[in-house]
Order: structure tokens, then C-alpha cells, then sequence
């Protein structure tokens, strides 16, 4: 006997394969099944990219699917408490509160805020678009711009398109500068390299050197050849300094395999002429002698590359650093070469395989401005740092309503108790969430969306990002339940009833909508491999394979993408069946260069110099010069075993030594009068929190570090195990007035504060 889905009814123990959703390194994972019941989880030895790499959050999938406190039923709040109720209640409440302002204050006054889980999970990265669209409001946030925001922006500028992005081929590199970044602990960021710390080690174990730049000690750190330990927000000064020195001593080369399609280069030598290493010395806190050597290593390797992540994109900043970033690897030569930086090509297509080839629109922000700061848009959402004035402030189009999907800004975005109050004020709010968290506790209803076991699953985002080009699609190890809604229909849901046809709208009419114009626009598409074909035709051929919702749409970028069939046309050429028949994946290779094709600018070169950028030199030039060497700034940190907010209910993940805990250096520590396993208050612009300190060398003197995602112990909600290892909210401490200009990033590191040590009971 059977599901629906295809899964077979029985006891007997049974092996499904499938790719880890918890974060960017998408690991392959081999899960035994005995009816209803995950018995292990471990790394798909076979898995044609991670090879049975395997972190300790992947293995807690089946406790997070099993987590008595994940919400099973929707939840609508009544006189204060949140109580369970059936699919039907709660979607006539949501029409009664959404329609109900809209009607009464416009469409313009709904909020809509998407947390990052989003990115690892199919079917919102299909159908965001249309229920945002439905809503018909352009208050868009989301996590983004308290991450990457700033390297997407940065690469816009340079190669046309915010996905465009120039990632590590870590495993032919012989150099590596890592800045900002720790993927010992996160696994990597807008880097997809299952086993990262594995790769790093290949890296020295072949002679190949890795330099790590972080105020910290972090165990990336502690693995490598050199750790350069910057002062916190110092990053586009050395990069700056680092491009000074290469034209300086003549070293500067593109390489002639990029030489022709390199627009602005000439612009750079007097713009970065203020950049001395002797210059930033101070402001930095590395000593000139070594920004100097560290430019030459750079020339001098064979293929070298620079990497910068969090902690390069969330400082004042933040665009800045991530250009000069590929800045340094276009100048030393190592932009689009094996064992550089380079561009994916993945299975599904993208914004650099679409159009014409090498040549394109390009980029720019400010498509449309805020309502209360007039702060432009960039990649068509607003800086999360500006909903709380977007919800306070009264005037037309002030948001009276918020939609959120698997996000936590409460926790995650600046001054928490400032967005806290904000979303108390709201008259009507709906959270797509499978807890009751510091955040959906204030919505009026909660959408409890299939557990990662229930789901079938395709990384569209980060096969953009990856190091080598493969392609894995996962089928749901589970049934979902008799009474669970899969995620795309509850979003199909929301847009349906925000397109006005009620609580009973019929959720594959709006898939349908969905998926025909979607098939519409790529045939219309000139570029495209199924331009001009007959359109009853290929609906046939996708009737025929017998996929709908997220595979439907999935099996058409498929098709359509570079390896893709091409619904025939192409009989070399993959299908989403062709995935479903290799569970272990498809390997299309290592990175190839891709430049001129994948540019998208409208000059089809590489835009070295974009006017934005140049101009922000400036402003650097002007920190470089007023700076306070006393000042003590605060930076956040990762843990293996925390996934921002929202793993913090997984009992076996949080056992072991208590990890919110406020890092010194002995020599602050003791300056403030404050004894290791003590408890201290810091206080910042904005506001304080007291936590644990931990006194250690592995920070450099005047930096104080706290971890992100913390601070749990907020009444309302449902986490227990959250609740007993509650923390401190370190965006309680972020000000939300300082953001990176080009971008509207959050400032989250670099943050100054004051230490003060609290009387011990």
C-alpha cells in the first residue's frame, strides 16, 4: 500500500537520501526510516558533493521534526492566548484581519517580513514572489539586509546582477585571505562547500597557506597558517590599503584572460592613493610590514583568492568591503580562474543565464524610496532596521498589518525591544511558522507550516553559490500528516486571498496562475531553449510527468536550464526525473570561466570602478582619520550547534558548556573590574543587557563579543528548551539609526559599548 506521494505504508525499515535544509553547505544525508520514525540520521557517504560530511545540526532533523513543542495545527490568538484551531477557522481569520485593512487603510499598509530559513526551503523561493505580489505593497524586509545584502549589491554594480556573485574555488586555490569569516562553525556563507573546514585543510595539506583576519580567535582561526586580528569594522581600510600597495609596487595584473572585458581599472591607482599601509596601521590594527607582505603573498601565489563574509557585511561598511574584496582578486588575477574566484552554473538557470549572453541592464537601487526616511530600495526590499519607523510613525501608508514567514526580527533585527513594541502596535498580523517564538507570539494567527522531513527539497539559491556545479533534488521522507497544508498551498492561500477570492480559494487555481505564466514568459523569451515552441505542446509533455506545485515549476527551470532537456529538443539533457533517478546527486563538474557570458552589465564588462563605489572612498578616508583606539566594540560570533534563533529547542544541541556568553580580553576584564563566570551589564546607544562574562586571550584587547539569536526568555511563548537556555538578545544592543549607506545593512558588528561589572549574590 501506498501514499499518494508515493511513499510506501509499512514498517519494514527503508533508506531515503536527501539534501540537509539547515544551512549553505547542503549536505547530502542518509536516513533510515522505519514506518513514522527516523531511527538515524548520517552523512550520504555517496552524496556526489559532500561525500558523508555531516555537522551536528543535521542529525537533529528527526528531533526537530519530533519537537512536542512545533506547532502541528494553526493557532489563532483569542483574549491574549494562543489556542488551536481547524485550517478553515484560521484562514477565515485571516481574510476577516488582512481584507480588513486593506480595505480600510490601502494595500500599501501590510508588512512583509521573510526570515532566512526561506532560502534553504523550495517552495517559498517559488511562490514569495506571488503572494507578495497579491499583497500589492512594496513594505518588504527581510533578513537579508542583516546578512548578505551588501555582497550582493557590490557584485550588481561590478558583473550586472545581485546573484552574480564571485565565489572561492577553494579546492584549487593556494592562497587563501579569509576576512569576517568562521565556516568552521557556520559551514561557509555565499560559499556552498559541504565540508569546508575539510577543504581549508586540503589547502595547507598541498603547501597552500590560509591568512584569517577576525578580531576573534575563532577556530577557523585557530586552524590556520596566520590570524591577522584586525580591529572590528577595519576590514575596507586593510583591503584598501592591500589595492594601494599592488598598484603602488607595480604588481597589478588582470591576467589577459580578462583583460579585455575589465572596465575602470584606470580610475583606481588615484583613488586609492590616500590608502598607505603606514595609513591605516592604526584604524586597523595590523601593523604596515604586514599589509604590505600580505600583498605581495597575494601576487606571488600561483591562484590566490580573498573571501569576506558576515563580519564584513554587517559594518558601516559593508558594500565597500565586499567590492574591494573582488577588487584585490581582479588585480592579482584571479578573477574567473581555477583556483580564484568564479561563477556557477546551476542546473535551474539564473539571472546570469538568462538574456543575452555578456551583456544586460546592470544593476542599480532605488527603485522606489521608504515612506518616513525615504531610504531607497535595494533588490526590492527595505532595511529591516526601518520597520520599527515604518509601524510607529503615523501618515499614509504607515503599516498597520505584517505578514512574516519563518523569520524572528524580534531576536534577529536591531534594537529587539524597539520591534518588540512595534509589532505589539500592529492591528492585524499573520506568521507562516512552526513555533510560537518571540515574534509570532504577537500574531493573530500562526500558519504552521510541514517540518524539513516533510517536504521535498532543491537548493535554487545556493547552487548559485556553490564551489563545484551539481544539482540534488529530494523527495519528502514523510507523508504530511491528514491534517497539514504543504507550504505551497498555504502561501498559494495567502495570495489568493489577498487577490480578493476569499477563505475557500482553491490553492492550485492560484498554482496555476503561477505555473502558466511562468512557462508563458520563457517561451516568449527569445534566449531562451524553448523559444517559440507550440505552449499546448509542452503543457502535454509536463501534464504527462504528472508533477505539480514546486516540482511542476521546478521540473520547467530544469528543462530549461543549461544541462536541461529542453522538453526534448535536448535528448542529452536532464529532467526533474533525471534527479529523482539519482538520489546521491548529479555532478556537473568543476567551476569553468564563464566571463564574458555571464556579465549582465550594459557595457558587458566588468565594472571595476562603479561611481557609487569610488564615491564611498571618502567616507573611508575620513574614518581612517577620526577614530577612538579606546573605544570598546562589540562583535557577534557563531556556534556549530546554533542556527541563529530557531534551534535553540533542540535539547541535544544545547547541552554541553553555556555558549551567550560576552567574551573579553583579561586585560578589559580586568580594567572594568570584572572576574571570568561573572556577570556584567553592557550598555550601548541604544540600549543593555547583562550577561556572563568569559574571560579569554582569543580576543583582541578593546572587543567584546556576543553571540547572535539569543535571548529567549520572553513570556508568550512555546520553546521549553529554549526557554531554560535563554541568553541574551544581542540586538537588544544594535542601533538601528547605523546601517552601511550604499545598502541599508545593519551595523551588528563594530557596535560600541560600555562594560560594567554587576554585583555579584
Amino acid at each position: 500500500m501506498w501514499h499518494d506521494s508515493g511513499m510506501p505504508l509499512t514498517d519494514q525499515e527503508r533508506t531515503v537520501f536527501r539534501t540537509c535544509p539547515l544551512c549553505e553547505a547542503t549536505c547530502g544525508l542518509e536516513i533510515t526510516v522505519k514506518g513514522e520514525k527516523v531511527l538515524q540520521i548520517r552523512g550520504d557517504r555517496d552524496d556526489v558533493f559532500s561525500k558523508g560530511f555531516i555537522c551536528p545540526k543535521g542529525v537533529m532533523l528527526k528531533n526537530l521534526h519530533e519537537d512536542p513543542d512545533r506547532l502541528r495545527r494553526p493557532m489563532i490568538l483569542r483574549n491574549g492566548e494562543h489556542i488551536e484551531v481547524s485550517w478553515q477557522e484560521a484562514w477565515i481569520e485571516v481574510e476577516r484581519g488582512l481584507m480588513g485593512v486593506i480595505n480600510t487603510h490601502g494595500r500599501g499598509s501590510i508588512g512583509t517580513y521573510v526570515g532566512n530559513p526561506n532560502a534553504h526551503n523550495l517552495a517559498p523561493l517559488l511562490y514569495n514572489r506571488a503572494w507578495m505580489q497579491a499583497i500589492g505593497s512594496n513594505q518588504r524586509f527581510s533578513a537579508s539586509s542583516v546578512d548578505q545584502l551588501p555582497k550582493q549589491i557590490s557584485s550588481g554594480y561590478i558583473f550586472g546582477t545581485p546573484t552574480t556573485i564571485a565565489i572561492p574555488d577553494l579546492d584549487r586555490t593556494d592562497y587563501v585571505l579569509m576576512l569576517g569569516a568562521n565556516p568552521y562553525e557556520s559551514n561557509g556563507s555565499l560559499c556552498t562547500a559541504p565540508d569546508f573546514p575539510g577543504r581549508l585543510q586540503a589547502l595547507r595539506a598541498r603547501g597552500g597557506k590560509l591568512v584569517v583576519v577576525d578580531p576573534r580567535r575563532s577556530r577557523t582561526a585557530e586552524n590556520a597558517d596566520e590570524w591577522l586580528a584586525i580591529r572590528p569594522s577595519g576590514d575596507a581600510l586593510f583591503l584598501a590599503a592591500i589595492v594601494h600597495t599592488i598598484f603602488e609596487s607595480g604588481r597589478a595584473d588582470v591576467g589577459d584572460h580578462v583583460r579585455s572585458y575589465i572596465a575602470g581599472i584606470e580610475l583606481l591607482p588615484a583613488a586609492f592613493q590616500p590608502f598607505t599601509p603606514e595609513g591605516v596601521a592604526q584604524a586597523t590594527g595590523i601593523d604596515a610590514l604586514t599589509i604590505r607582505r600580505i600583498a605581495r603573498e597575494l601576487c606571488d601565489a600561483p591562484t590566490a583568492l580573498v573571501y569576506g563574509r558576515i563580519g564584513t557585511t554587517t559594518v558601516s561598511f559593508g558594500t565597500t568591503t565586499s567590492w574591494l574584496v573582488d577588487v584585490v582578486n581582479t588585480i592579482t588575477g584571479n578573477l574567473d580562474k581555477a583556483g580564484g574566484v568564479m561563477f556557477p552554473l546551476p542546473a535551474t538557470g539564473g539571472q546570469n543565464t538568462r538574456g543575452e549572453p555578456g551583456r544586460g541592464s546592470g544593476f542599480r537601487i532605488g527603485h522606489s524610496y521608504s515612506r518616513v526616511s525615504n531610504f531607497p530600495e535595494a533588490i526590492g526590499e527595505f532595511p529591516a532596521a526601518l520597520m520599527v519607523q515604518e509601524i510607529m510613525v503615523e501618515g499614509q501608508g504607515q503599516i498597520k498589518a505584517m505578514i512574516t514567514l519563518a523569520g524572528n526580527p524580534v531576536l534577529s533585527t536591531p534594537n529587539g525591544e524597539a520591534i518588540d513594541k512595534a509589532f505589539e502596535s500592529l492591528e492585524f498580523m499573520v506568521s507562516v511558522d512552526i513555533y510560537l517564538n518571540e515574534t509570532t507570539r504577537h500574531a493573530n494567527v500562526i500558519l504552521p507550516a510541514p517540518t524539513h522531513l516533510e517536504r521535498s527539497h532543491y537548493d535554487l539559491i545556493f547552487s548559485n553559490f556553490s564551489v563545484r556545479n551539481t544539482a540534488n533534488y529530494s523527495q519528502a521522507v514523510f507523508a504530511l500528516g491528514a491534517d497539514q497544508l504543504d507550504e505551497w498551498e498555504i502561501l498559494a492561500k495567502i495570495a489568493g486571498i489577498a487577490q480578493g477570492a476569499g477563505a475557500d480559494v482553491d490553492p492550485t487555481k492560484v498554482d496555476e496562475q503561477i505555473y502558466e505564466s511562468l512557462l508563458r514568459k520563457i517561451i516568449q523569451d527569445p534566449t531562451s531553449t524553448i523559444y517559440g515552441r507550440d505552449l499546448n505542446q509542452i503543457q502535454l509533455q509536463i501534464t504527462e510527468t504528472g508533477n505539480l506545485g514546486p516540482e511542476r515549476i521546478l521540473d520547467i527551470l530544469v528543462q530549461t536550464g543549461p544541462y536541461g532537456s529542453a522538453f526534448g529538443a535536448n535528448e542529452n539533457g536532464i529532467t526533474l526525473q533525471t534527479l529523482r533517478n539519482q538520489p546521491h546527486g548529479v555532478d556537473f563538474g568543476a567551476l569553468q570561466p564563464r566571463i564574458p557570458e555571464v556579465l549582465r552589465t550594459p557595457s558587458g564588462k566588468v565594472e571595476l570602478a562603479p561611481k557609487a563605489l569610488i564615491a564611498d572612498l571618502l567616507r573611508l578616508e575620513q574614518v581612517m582619520h577620526s577614530f577612538d583606539v579606546d573605544e570598546l566594540l562589540l562583535v557577534g560570533r557563531r556556534h556549530l550547534r546554533s542556527n541563529n534563533s530557531w534551534m535553540h529547542n533542540i535539547d541535544a544541541l544545547m547541552k554541553g558548556k553555556a555558549r551567550c556568553t560576552l567574551q573579553m580580553h583579561p586585560e578589559d576584564a580586568a580594567r572594568a573590574g570584572i572576574v571570568d563566570n561573572e556577570l556584567a551589564r553592557i550598555v550601548s546607544r541604544v540600549g543593555s543587557v547583562d550577561a556572563v562574562v568569559e574571560v579569554t586571550q582569543d580576543i583582541r584587547p578593546r572587543v567584546v563579543s556576543l553571540p547572535h539569536g539569543w535571548g529567549h526568555g520572553i513570556a508568550g511563548t512555546k520553546m521549553r528548551i529554549a526557554l531554560k537556555n535563554a541568553g541574551v538578545n544581542s540586538n537588544i544592543l544594535t542601533d538601528h539609526d547605523q546601517m552601511d549607506p550604499l545598502s541599508g545593512n545593519s551595523v551588528l558588528n563594530g557596535i560600541p559599548v560600555k562594560i560594567f561589572a554587576l554585583p555579584q549574590t
